[in-house]
């Protein structure tokens, strides 16, 4: 029997998943949607015919995410895999994230989105040091709420002791980070205790289950309690008959609310104008609010491209060419002292150099390494960047869609590195001046 959706459950859900090798959380993954009517038909017997080959009797639900032939042979998570689902109370976008230290970047990418992250954990093994790892990175992205699912209960005989005492170690961890929400649950995956149904073998637990959580956890914030930013990604100019004289800026407003009639600054020009009109598909609005994407009208004809920032003129954020982050390394190359990259700023893309990496963090117990000299693939560690020209950088502790960027080849245009401006839980940037780097090719801003 299908399961109707609600067209009035609109709210939109975006969640990772993340735990150490062979923790069950594929299994988890693909619990969920085969529990919650979400898996189609010849999905599903894919997957029995895929259990049977391999001598299982009954269908393996990893295979429902692990998609790639060498995760199937390998029994681990790879890459980063995308599920899409809805129940009558909300949609989900579902991102399942590798376990293996060596896949961090993929974990970072994953989970930079996401409003909710699951760490799984199992019962047997309590909290080890991926599991903090994992925990550390959900904080430095600032996840607002963690889920930690207990796994395995089954194979510790369903004992309450076990999971209250893996909850209360986990949860004073990650207040340890400032994770502002903790919520532990006891499951089975592979029986699916608490997993979409309550399980009739805890009775002790008296929580929701993982997708009662999910479907109800708050996610919708106020608009208008942030600034408003509007990168332009693309400037509307149709000069038809019907339009002769019309100029609008298009783009996706990243934070806050702007309105007809308010005053507002171009950055990095300064130049101030008034909004003249907003346009919503194919209709004039008064209103817009993030992540809105509109096209906003100006009373005046100002220089305005893409890459430049509109914000409210009473709240206009600071320009700057120095940059102090913390990021993560993605590419298979180290990132050095003196490297010349791209730094992409939401539309915007300008040239800048590494000047510092000041320290790199040990996720395990946090503590810092300090001058590693480079970051190689998967560290997370401090730099400091000079740039060609101003940029509108929020810190990313107040906005995660302005305070975030990303480094890239100037050469092959291969991302490098994911940052975080501002002050994240790794020590700050050392006042010392950077030393110089020499250039003779026009990067020595």
């Amino acid at each position: 029997m299908s399961t109707s959706i609600d067209p009035a459950a609109t709210s939109l859900l975006r969640f990772a998943t993340a735990g150490s090798v062979d923790d069950g959380k594929s299994t988890l993954v693909g619990r969920l949607l085969h529990d919650s009517k979400s898996v189609l038909a010849d999905q599903l017997e894919a997957v029995e015919r895929a259990s049977l080959g391999r001598g299982q009797q009954a269908p393996d639900l990893a295979l429902l995410t692990d998609g790639l032939r060498a995760e199937r042979e390998q029994g681990i998570t790879i890459d980063v895999a995308y599920r899409y689902f809805a129940t009558p109370r909300r949609r989900f976008i579902l991102a399942d994230t590798p376990g293996h230290v060596q896949y961090t970047r993929n974990m970072v990418t994953g989970a930079s989105t996401a409003e909710l992250a699951v760490v799984l954990v199992d019962a047997r093994n309590g909290v080890v040091e991926q599991t903090r790892r994992h925990a550390a990175v959900a904080a430095l992205l600032r996840v607002p709420h963690v889920v930690l699912a207990v796994n395995k209960m089954d194979l510790v005989d369903y004992a309450e002791p076990v999971f209250a005492d893996i909850a209360e170690e986990f949860t004073a961890y990650a207040a340890s980070l400032g994770v502002p929400d903790v919520t532990a649950v006891p499951i089975s995956a592979l029986a699916g205790d608490n997993v979409v149904t309550p399980s009739a073998h805890m009775d002790w637990y008296g929580g929701p289950t993982v997708l009662e959580h999910l479907e109800s956890v708050p996610v919708v914030a106020d608009p208008t309690g942030d600034p408003a930013r509007f990168p332009v990604q693309y400037v509307i100019r149709p000069q038809t008959p019907e339009h002769r004289d019309y100029r609008g800026y298009a783009g996706q407003l990243a934070s806050g609310v702007l309105r007809v009639g308010e005053d507002v600054t171009v950055l990095p020009s300064g130049r101030r104008s008034t909004i003249a009109g907003i346009d919503a598909l194919g209709s004039q609005v008064d209103v817009a609010w993030a992540p809105q994407s509109v096209t906003l009208r100006l009373a005046d004809d100002l220089d305005v491209s893409r890459g430049d920032l509109l914000a409210p003129t009473t709240g206009v954020p600071a320009l700057t060419r120095d940059v102090e982050a913390t990021v993560c390394h993605v590419a298979d190359r180290p990132l050095r002292v003196g490297d010349r990259v791209l730094l992409k700023h939401t539309t915007r893309t300008v040239k800048a150099i590494v000047k510092d990496i000041p320290s790199r963090l040990t996720l395990g117990d946090l503590s810092q390494h300090p001058a590693p000299g480079e970051l190689a693939a998967n560290d997370i560690g401090r730099v400091v960047l000079r740039t060609a020209e101003p940029l509108a950088l929020d810190a990313y502790a107040d906005s995660r869609r302005t305070g975030s960027f990303l480094l890239v080849d100037p050469a092959d245009g291969t991302t490098l590195t994911a940052g975080m401006a501002g002050a994240a839980f790794a020590a700050k940037a050392t006042d010392e001046a950077a030393p110089a780097v020499a250039d003779d090719e026009g990067w020595d801003f």
